[in-house]
């Protein structure tokens, strides 16, 4: 059976399979709904339900809070269709879109950036040009194997495509980059996509926190900001477990001192020595930093209870939650433990 969903910002409608979510429905057209982690945790893919009658796969509190459930509002990529639909996503302050393409790149570059993450550098074949927004991220196809999410490293607009790709022991697609990847080799990129991208127009206090190769995107966001010009306060926090995680160190030390309005606190969670370094947790690090943060942007990137912790003390200190723009970062085995789908 075939339902049809008509999203308000698109206009024509399009057919759902029975099973199929909202999001996979029109992301499977090239459409470009505004979307995330895909598995009912980051919000971004938060609509309101015009009419129609949908089921609901498990999603996070943080996502989508009982409240919003009960005033109609719905996770694209969790919502199953029952009938015919329309939705309207929720469109956000300084909403972008960029035209979704498939590229095919060829791997200019493999270098290690600590003992299990890898800088993947690409040059574009074919499909482009590539526009994003600082913060995005594309789906990266190499060869033989499935596509996963990455997010872009690199400036909007530079000829060189720049991945932080991180080991994950017994995953389908990192042993390969960690071992196998070449200079030479062909791959796809399809993107970009989601909605935790740099504000530009946004004047007042930025926070940018990082675990791990979370980096990835706030690095991007760091440096498009700066290059723009922005003079507002610009704190930049990467977290890590030890010494040996660490990296980029230098080159965001070297930005720091060209500008005066960044400043960049490395934080290491489980030291294995004494350091004369931050030590804990972002979300401690954050509280010990601020006591207000009204009027201040905040954009986050990493393992997915670093997100929710940093969030929480975001608004402990006084952030509003739309002001916060995550992408939390799910391995396919956390995906693949969602619980499957109840009714709304």
């Amino acid at each position: 059976m075939t339902f049809r969903v008509t999203v308000q910002q698109f206009g024509v409608p399009f057919p759902v399979e029975m099973g199929q979510t909202i999001l996979e429905a029109a992301l499977t057209r090239d459409l470009s709904y505004p979307h995330g982690c895909r598995s009912g945790n980051c919000g971004a893919c938060k609509s309101e339900l015009l009419s129609g009658e949908v089921e609901m796969s498990p999603d996070s509190e943080y996502a989508l809070t009982q409240a919003e459930k009960d005033g109609g509002l719905i996770l694209a990529c969790r919502a199953v269709p029952w009938s015919d639909c329309a939705v309207k996503f929720l469109e956000f302050d300084d909403t972008v879109a960029h035209p979704l393409r498939h590229l095919v790149c060829r791997v200019s570059a493999v270098d290690n950036l600590t003992h299990d993450i890898k800088r993947v550098r690409l040059k574009i074949l074919e499909g482009g040009p590539y526009d994003f927004t600082a913060g995005q991220y594309a789906s990266i196809t190499f060869p033989g194997l499935p596509a996963r999410d990455y997010s872009m490293a690199n400036r909007p607009g530079e000829a060189t495509l720049e991945f932080h790709i991180r080991l994950l022991p017994g995953g389908a697609v990192t042993p390969f980059v960690a071992r196998r990847l070449k200079v030479g080799d062909k791959i796809k990129v399809f993107g970009p996509h989601g909605t935790s991208y740099l504000r530009e127009r946004h004047s007042g206090p930025i926070l940018a926190l990082a675990g791990g190769s979370g980096l990835a995107p706030i690095k991007s966001i760091v440096e498009t900001a700066l290059a723009a010009g922005a003079t507002q306060p610009i704190h930049l926090y990467l977290g890590v477990r030890d010494e040996q995680d660490l990296y980029l160190e230098d080159h965001f030390k070297k930005l720091a001192s060209k500008h005066k309005n960044l400043v960049f606190w490395p934080v290491l969670s489980e030291p294995s020595k004494a350091t004369k370094r931050r030590t804990g947790f972002l979300a401690d690090a954050v509280r010990q930093d601020f006591t207000d943060l009204d009027g201040a942007k905040a954009y986050l990137a990493g393992p997915p209870a670093m997100v929710e912790t940093a969030v929480a003390a975001l608004e402990s200190l006084g952030m509003r939650r739309q002001d916060c723009h995550a992408d939390a970062f799910y391995t396919e085995a956390e995906k693949a433990a969602l619980a499957p789908v109840t009714p709304r």
